[in-house]
This record gives structure tokens, sequence and C-alpha cells, in this order.
């Protein structure tokens, strides 16, 4: 009993919140999820990070794109530090034939701008999933839908940049090679050799 009472004391003094999710409604994921702020990471990409909840496995990186891998199903994230750079506006219209199409505004409460588009065809739902400056990519089935949509918001909201590492990559001046002859021997072309001399 005094174990109980001091694990609820504990719980109460420490400020732990816990938020209930209900993965029923897409609407309600996207709401709970891009709304609160995170400081998580756990995976560092060139001039960002992310996190990955748990489930998600990183399978490949190829520039700025990364493959994972969750419950069967395969999800293309791309990262968009050029947007980022030069803060270029996201610009979307929701699309009325598609099973799910919803534009992400700041003007509705969420921090960045983005949009969340699900259309169906056949089985499969194709979802594609823009925020923050980077956009996630997968075709699931209908079983899969809300985890993928869960999945994608908890990468998405956490993405987070580093300018500086990204002002450098785009910098084309930086990484500019400039080339230098060097001529350190001469050949001696009055004795016929073929050896070279300083």
């Amino acid at each position: 009993m005094k174990k109980i009472l001091t694990f609820i004391l504990i719980l109460f003094v420490s400020g732990c919140t816990v938020v209930r999710i209900d993965t029923d409604s897409i609407d309600n994921i996207v709401n709970v999820i891009l709304t609160n702020e995170s400081t998580l990471h756990n995976r560092i990409g060139q001039g960002f990070k992310y996190y990955i909840p748990r489930g998600v496995t990183h399978i490949d990186t190829d520039g700025l794109n990364d493959k994972l891998y969750s419950n069967g199903n395969f999800y293309f994230l791309y990262v968009d530090v050029v947007s980022y750079y030069h803060e270029i506006v996201l610009t979307f219209e929701e699309n009325p034939n598609a099973y799910f199409s919803r534009k992400l505004t700041t003007e509705n409460g969420f921090p960045h701008n983005g949009f969340l588009e699900i259309t169906k065809n056949d089985d499969w739902y194709h979802m594609t999933f823009a925020y923050n400056f980077a956009q996630i990519e997968a075709v699931v089935t209908r079983r899969n839908l809300n985890n993928t949509v869960l999945d994608a918001a908890f990468i998405l909201s956490t993405i987070q940049f580093n300018s500086a590492v990204i002002s450098l990559r785009l910098d084309e001046a930086h990484f500019t090679n400039r080339e230098e002859k060097y001529e350190n021997f001469t050949r001696n072309d009055t004795s016929g050799g073929t050896f070279l001399q300083e």
C-alpha cells in the first residue's frame, strides 16, 4: 500500500501528464500530435534531426531521403532543406475527391504549415503527409492507415533544423575547389635523359 501511495505521490509531484490519443480519428491524431511541441530526437540527418517512434525502423538514407519501415509498410521521408533555408511557404488546395484531405496552417493553430492527403486506390491507401518542411509518403491498407498517420505525425512534428549546417551545404562558393598548378620538377631537355631534375 505504501508503494502505491508513493508512486501516486511521485506522479503528482513530478508533474507528469498523460495524453490519450484517440487513434480512431485521423483528425484527432493530427490535432493532438502536431499541436504539441516536442524536442525528442533519435535520428540525425544532414542539417536536421528527428524522432523515430517505437516500432518504426530506419532502413536506408539517400542524401536527404530516408526509408523507414513499420508493420510491413515502408515510409519514404524527404526533408526539404532548400525550402526551409529560403522560407518557402507551402501551398495546397484540399481535394474533395480524396479519401481524406486537410490543409494544416499556422492560422489554424499548427506551429508549421503542411497538409495531409490520403487517396484510395482499390484496397490500398496512398498517404502524402507534408509538414514542417518535410514529407512522408506511404501506401498502406486500411487496417494500418491510422497507425501510419500517427507515426508520420510523430516524425514530422519532431524535425529540427540546424541552420548553420544547412547554410554551409547550400553555399555554392564554400565547397568550390580551386585548382592550382604546381611545377616542382622541370625536365632537363638538354641531357636527352628521361630523369627529372629539381
